[in-house]
């Protein structure tokens, strides 16, 4: 059964802080731009969809009383990704946080892959991620930025039927150690969220079943349903002042599953 669980921790440092999030408008992402908003950041997040992007970032904007955008963006697009970044961060005035969010969880046989699928889900599920971190480089203050890339424990288990996914996910993992010792002497702090079994409007539409909600109890330690807000209960700790001394590592989020 699922526990409702509402955030209720504040975080002065995050006040007016200038947030951007790759897959912002949906699924985790949307529950990270909001939070951030409830923070007091001024937030800025690019998706697919136009239309509930547009949506989203409107609505946030008018609940927190806070700047909230939106610009759609083909994550695949390395130069519409970096473009994207910077006229965000002019919009804003400043970038101090990049949350890597976007992801496609999409499955697929071994048989099914292909070049070219292998190719497409890299780029969606992990080469953005260096590439806003490049590109952050020029844009983040002199005092220094965080960077949080968003994981899986997918690979942690060597789950089936999503071999590319869970393979670009093993190496956000590489990636967040080796960014973190190159840009830790800019004072820029490097980390990864790792959701576990979270609960989103997709897993409900596309393929989740009361069977897999037991089994998903069963292997947790905890035997209640993560939602979206546990992890951005993470995220935002990771991302305060209050983590100052973090970088470099994984946090998984899981009800403790591995």
């Amino acid at each position: 059964m699922e526990q409702e669980f509402q955030l209720t921790n504040q975080y002065p440092s995050l006040k007016g802080k200038k947030v951007f999030i790759t897959g912002g408008g949906t699924g985790i992402g949307s529950y990270l731009s909001e939070h951030f908003c409830a923070q007091g950041s001024l937030v800025s997040f690019i998706g697919v969809s136009k239309e509930v992007g547009t949506a989203h970032a409107k609505k946030l904007s008018s609940t927190y009383n806070t700047y909230c955008s939106f610009a759609p963006c083909d994550v695949r697009n390395i130069e519409q990704l970096q473009s994207s970044l910077e006229v965000a961060t002019k919009l804003m005035g400043g970038l101090d946080i990049i949350i890597n969010n976007s992801g496609n969880d999409e499955r697929h046989t071994i048989e099914e892959v292909t070049p070219d699928y292998w190719d497409n889900c890299l780029n969606i599920n992990l080469r953005p991620h260096f590439f806003t971190m490049q590109k952050a480089l020029s844009l983040f203050p002199e005092q220094g930025g965080v960077i949080i890339n968003m994981g899986s424990i997918g690979w942690m288990r060597g789950r089936t039927g999503i071999v590319c996914y869970t393979t670009s996910k093993g190496a956000i993992h590489a990636l967040t150690r080796t960014m973190a010792r190159e840009l830790g002497v800019k004072n820029i702090r490097v980390n990864s969220v790792v959701p576990g079994a979270i609960v989103t409007p997709k897993q409900k539409a596309l393929w989740l079943t009361p069977e897999l909600d037991k089994m998903f109890i069963d292997l947790q330690c905890l035997k209640f349903r993560l939602t979206p807000n546990d992890v951005a209960a993470l995220t935002l700790f990771l991302t305060s002042d209050d983590a100052r001394a973090i970088a470099g590592q994984s946090y998984v989020v899981d009800g403790g599953i591995v």
